[in-house]
This record gives structure tokens, C-alpha cells and sequence, in this order.
């Protein structure tokens, strides 16, 4: 397989208190089965909130826990590993003193790319980052940066992989 630098993608997607929140990242110019070329995601890092704003104090006497997504299918809740249209997913949680001060913060990856000795092979021309968090306004935002590459396959094993992952 021919294959191309690494690059990077980088996505956001604004929080909606609650409320599941998704939106769609155009991989189109990298991702054509039908020619033969797909992507590969080799790395997938998260920042949860805007540099700004970052993590609220947490609410007297609650947890707070936020979740991100990244699909290969549009979804309409938190799916989890167990999908097969998950390429990587996490969460951050944040505990408080029962006062509203954060006393604990962990970030975790369920699944990432990273985590594979090859990547994670895309070949559908969209991807869907969608988040949801348990307390409102944990943070305003979940950010992923993509690292990338594209390559070539035959147009039989890009078609049916593109198939799979819709």
C-alpha cells in the first residue's frame, strides 16, 4: 500500500447541556473507495472544554462525567466500544468535595487508535464526533485531533470496507 505523510484533523463539537450533541467530519477529500484511496487514523487525541472556559466547578454534592464519541455512522446517543461503528470513545470525570470544588479529575480512552498496532482504517467519506455529559455545562466543548494518513488499496477490499462501516 502507497501512503502518504502524516496530517492532522481537528474537530469540535459544542456541548448541548445533556442533550447528545454530534457533528459530521468531512473526510471526502482524503476518502474515495471507488478510487481506491482511504484513510488511516493513526492517533486521536481529546481536550474537553475551550481553552478559556475549560472544566465548571462541579455541582454541591454531585459527579460530573462527560463522554465523547468518534463513528463511522451518524448515532443519536453514546453507543460504546461494543458498536462496531466506533473507532474511539472516552470519558472525563470530574468529582467534587460535595461543596463545589473539584477535587478529582481523570481523563480516560475506552478505545483509541493509538491503542492498535495499525491504526484504524477509514474508508467512508464522513465520520461523526458526538458528545454528551451527565451535568450541564461540565464543559462547553469536546475537541479531537486526528493524526492521519491516506493510502491506496485495491477497489474490491476499500469497497468492502467502506460497505462495513456504514
Amino acid at each position: 500500500m502507497a501512503r502518504s505523510d502524516s496530517f492532522f484533523i481537528r474537530a469540535t463539537v459544542n456541548t448541548n447541556t445533556t442533550n447528545f450533541a454530534q457533528d459530521s467530519i468531512d473526510l471526502g477529500s482524503f476518502v474515495d473507495a471507488l478510487g481506491k484511496t482511504v484513510m488511516r487514523i493513526h492517533n486521536c487525541s481529546v481536550s474537553y472544554g475551550s481553552p478559556l472556559n475549560g472544566i465548571t466547578t462541579v455541582p454541591v454534592g454531585a459527579d460530573a462525567v462527560c463522554g465523547f464519541q468518534l463513528t463511522t455512522q451518524s448515532q443519536t446517543q453514546l453507543i460504546g466500544s461494543i458498536n462496531r461503528s466506533t473507532i474511539s470513545s472516552g470519558s472525563l470525570l470530574v468529582g467534587g468535595d460535595g461543596g463545589g470544588l473539584i477535587t478529582v479529575v481523570s481523563e480516560s480512552l475506552d478505545i483509541a487508535p493509538q491503542e492498535w498496532n495499525g491504526g484504524y482504517l477509514v474508508a467512508v467519506e464522513s465520520i461523526f464526533l458526538g458528545v454528551d455529559q451527565a451535568t450541564a455545562n461540565l464543559v462547553d466543548s469536546v475537541t479531537v485531533v486526528l493524526e492521519c494518513t491516506v493510502e491506496t488499496m485495491t477497489a474490491a477490499a476499500s469497497m468492502a470496507l467502506a460497505l462495513s462501516q456504514q
